[in-house]
């Protein structure tokens, strides 16, 4: 019992990871503002950018990408550490390289998760493709590659960022199916990709009525000097 206390402890610190609300602490650090208040209402670096400008954009970008991989190298050390704490037996039956594997899939989800349904907003947030991002790079980076070159390419010719993630996410399913990689890695970067295209529906919506705002299109709400 002590060893599924243990691995359940390991995910909730991977969702605490993933759940550091970036987006909405510039807003309220910059101007004093709730971000989920102001433009598409989310806390993701593209309202950041249309909210408060570049740099915090990319602040937010970066650490929502880093706190994506912190979830995954922690994962790999916990669990791997947790086979050697005398305290905790695991199951004899349990295959420790196996275990390991799919341990450090339901953390990169639950890093995802918290990202979009942060414990600290209320269970709001944004739509974890950045921090998806960087699940990927940190968990198989040929992958993770993979998709920010999607995104990049979708962007500069559509100048979309939805489109880009969208793209990136399915870029990433694909890539993933067809490169040698884990069972558990394939499904979760299946569940991500899946989950990261619902999180953008209301963007789908728009995209196919042609009304999604296209990079660069800031918000009209007068910006404080930053």
């Amino acid at each position: 019992m002590g060893f599924w206390i243990a691995s359940a402890i390991g995910l909730a610190i991977a969702y605490l990871f993933g759940s550091v609300p970036t987006g909405y602490l510039a807003g309220k650090l910059l101007r004093g503002i709730d971000i989920r208040e102001h433009g598409s209402k989310s806390t993701g670096a593209t309202n950041v950018l249309r909210t408060l400008g570049k740099w915090p954009a990319f602040v937010v970008l970066l650490v929502d990408l880093l706190k994506g991989a912190a979830a995954i190298v922690f994962a790999r050390w916990f669990y791997g550490w947790l086979f050697t704490w005398p305290s905790v037996t695991p199951p004899a039956t349990l295959d420790l390289q196996s275990w390991v594997a799919w341990a450090v899939c339901l953390a990169g989800l639950a890093a995802l998760l918290g990202h979009s349904l942060s414990i600290w907003l209320n269970f709001t947030g944004g739509k974890s493709a950045a921090t998806g991002l960087g699940v990927l790079l940190a968990m198989s980076w040929p992958v993770g590659v993979g998709a920010a070159i999607a995104f990049a390419v979708v962007l500069a010719v559509s100048r979309i960022v939805s489109l880009g993630s969208i793209l990136a996410a399915l870029t990433a399913i694909a890539l993933v199916c067809g490169l040698e990689q884990p069972l558990p890695y394939r499904l979760l970067v299946i569940a991500g990709g899946v989950y990261v295209i619902v999180r953008h529906r209301a963007n789908i919506q728009r995209l196919l009525a042609g009304t999604e705002p296209r990079f660069g299109q800031f918000s009209l709400e007068p910006r404080a000097e930053l």
